[in-house]
């Protein structure tokens, strides 16, 4: 398998380069040149099978068979060892025809971890077969920065910076990037938004000459190995709940659209998923682009749900991309107008394909602690805000359509968000024994400016690939 550019700058690439690169040398998101199809063979394969063993399955798919299948088994079984329940993403059902696939039994209690652990995995196997090191920066809304570094902390071959704004994270999501003292692992409070610390990433891909000097890679959903990561839970709860025999519906908290992408890659497998429901905070953009099809970025706005407070949402073009036939001259004038302008408008034919296959959904602060509150009370479910944001849109869609089953991802443990779920249920939870001491540990951080001269300076002085003064040191 082949991976080409959404914006159709850079030459195909195969999953190795795309995973190490993150970001395609165009500024375009890596996509796989044709869509893998699985056959009805494939299908009962994974029908009953262990969470390991499709996952396995999946990403070798997704990947084009990167890995030697005995590694690639060794390193899922690595990555899904640590989750606290034995079907790593179990189903809860909630109400009729709605269910909850969990997806925080992970070490850092947040969906992050079933992707992070394995793309880890993936990238460390892949650095030592080339005696190469690497430099790893990522921006984060709240989960993906504590995955990453319950995920690379300690990995000789990788230095890890966690850009996450200031003061727009849970404090347990804080505290969970601020207090481990791994050695090759640096937390960095940008004083802006997330879409501050997101372009400035973007920026950093983009600067050649740091980027070599660093041998920076990016691991934020625009790696095509989350995707690919993320996409098994998709197989896995459509064959727990229904076997593949009928059509299921997702509805999925969305901020960077890369969790529910991953729907959309499962879907191109061939699983038979009816509709894909993005469900969005008051930072609304995607609801208001299915809406009228005009993507127009507006002032983020802190929420409850802090890990959706994003306005631009990088995965939405690689959609763009194959929702228009894949012409990535119509992908970059549309970023290269969102860059300058703050918005484009798509077209009738991109957006009649992508109303084809995606409803949006917004649910406001009251609408989410009403859903935490009616899920608790009916069916005694503690749901974070995150998840609420969900459960309200997949109601929405339920009572459009009661007949098709919608299953929601719960992205993130309610113990994550303390405050806004007891505010709406009465109830506490409790962080689990392995975080029990949390908000006992030291805190390690380092504020800085939403300046890419100062957080290329920070890095560039902190760094083994840049402190050894030359790109890709080999051992």
């Amino acid at each position: 398998m082949r991976f080409t550019s959404t914006r159709g700058g850079a030459g195909a690439a195969h999953f190795a380069d795309a995973m190490l690169r993150g970001l395609a040398p165009d500024g375009g998101l890596y996509m796989p040149d044709d869509w893998p199809a699985w056959s009805a063979r494939d299908f009962a394969e994974v029908r009953g099978a262990p969470y390991v063993d499709t996952a396995a399955k999946v990403v070798a798919t997704l990947t084009g068979n990167a890995f030697p299948p005995a590694e690639l088994q060794r390193m899922v079984e690595g990555a899904y060892g640590a989750f606290r329940h034995a079907c790593v993403a179990p189903l809860v059902q909630v109400d009729d025809n709605l269910f909850v696939l969990e997806l925080f039994h992970g070490p850092t209690l947040a969906f992050k971890d079933v992707a992070m652990r394995l793309l880890a995995r993936m990238i460390d196997h892949t650095l030592t077969a080339g005696g190469e090191r690497a430099t790893i920066a990522g921006a984060t809304s709240g989960d993906t920065g504590s995955a990453a570094i319950d995920a690379f902390g300690g990995l000789d071959r990788i230095d890890l910076f966690t850009l996450f704004p200031l003061g727009r994270v849970s404090e347990v999501q804080r505290r969970q990037m601020t207090t481990p003292r791994f050695t090759n692992s640096w937390a960095m409070a940008v004083e802006g938004t997330f879409d501050d610390c997101q372009a400035l990433v973007k920026a950093m891909l983009g600067h050649a000459d740091f980027r070599d000097r660093t041998r920076l890679l990016a691991v934020n959903s625009i790696n095509w190995g989350r995707i690919a990561a993320q996409a098994v839970y998709y197989v896995t709860a459509a064959a727990a709940l229904c076997g593949f025999a009928r059509p299921v519906s997702f509805a999925v908290p969305t901020g960077n659209f890369g969790d529910v992408f991953a729907g959309y890659a499962a879907k191109r497998l061939g699983v038979p998923i009816d509709r894909l429901i993005v469900a969005t905070n008051r930072n609304d953009i995607l609801a208001r682009t299915l809406e009228t099809g005009a993507y127009e970025v507006r002032q983020v706005v802190p929420t409850s749900s802090p890990s959706m407070d994003i306005q631009v949402s990088s995965n939405f073009e690689r959609l763009l991309f194959d929702a228009s036939g894949r012409d990535a001259r119509f992908v970059r004038d549309a970023m290269t107008r969102l860059s300058t302008e703050g918005r484009f408008v798509l077209p009738d034919p991109v957006l009649a394909a992508i109303r084809a296959e995606f409803d949006a959904f917004a649910a406001d602060e009251p609408a989410t602690d009403r859903e935490m509150a009616r899920v608790r009370r009916d069916s005694g479910y503690l749901a974070d805000p995150h998840t609420a944001t969900a459960l309200a849109a997949a109601r929405r869609r339920l009572a459009e359509a009661p007949g098709t089953p919608v299953i929601v991802l719960a992205t993130a443990a309610p113990a994550k968000f303390p405050d806004a779920v007891e505010a709406a249920t009465g109830i506490r939870p409790a962080l689990p024994a392995h975080l029990a001491d949390l908000h006992a540990r030291d805190e390690r951080m380092d504020v800085l400016p939403n300046r890419l001269d100062k957080v290329e300076a920070y890095i560039l002085d902190r760094g083994r690939m840049a402190r050894a003064g030359r790109a890709g040191e080999h051992d």
